[in-house]
């Protein structure tokens, strides 16, 4: 069977982009997809040829569709369906947007109320 387009939170999660259906939906729904440039809604279209960049886990991934798929694949099939462009990822996430992450020893208590202020004001930075 040859589909000529699919769904784009379909197809995320058929190639095991995001773990869940809903996740994927709720990626398209935030704006962190977007096919050939323009941001994406959960039931856009999606053809092969079409470039899809993704926003996971603070990285973007660059996607290029090569099969369409009407079902989800193992991993080991999930990379035949597309062409990754994606640049070599940095250490970390942050180190991409230059955001401060605020950390917290483990165990270590509640936060007090200067801590939480402290916290605050790095989040909103």
């Amino acid at each position: 069977m040859d589909i000529d387009f699919c769904r784009i939170d379909r197809w995320l999660w058929a190639v095991r982009v995001f773990r869940s259906r809903s996740s994927s939906k709720k990626a398209c729904l935030s704006g962190a997809v977007h096919v050939n440039g323009d941001s994406a809604k959960p039931a856009a279209k999606v053809r092969v040829g079409d470039r899809v960049a993704v926003r996971v886990n603070g990285y973007k991934r660059e996607l290029e569709v090569k099969k369409l798929l009407a079902k989800r694949v193992g991993a080991p099939l999930a990379p035949e369906c597309y062409h990754d462009h994606t640049p070599l990822r940095q250490s970390t996430p942050s180190s991409s947007s230059g955001a401060q992450v605020a950390k917290r020893d483990r165990g270590s208590g509640r936060p007090t109320k200067r801590d939480r202020r402290r916290i605050d004001r790095l989040r909103r930075t």
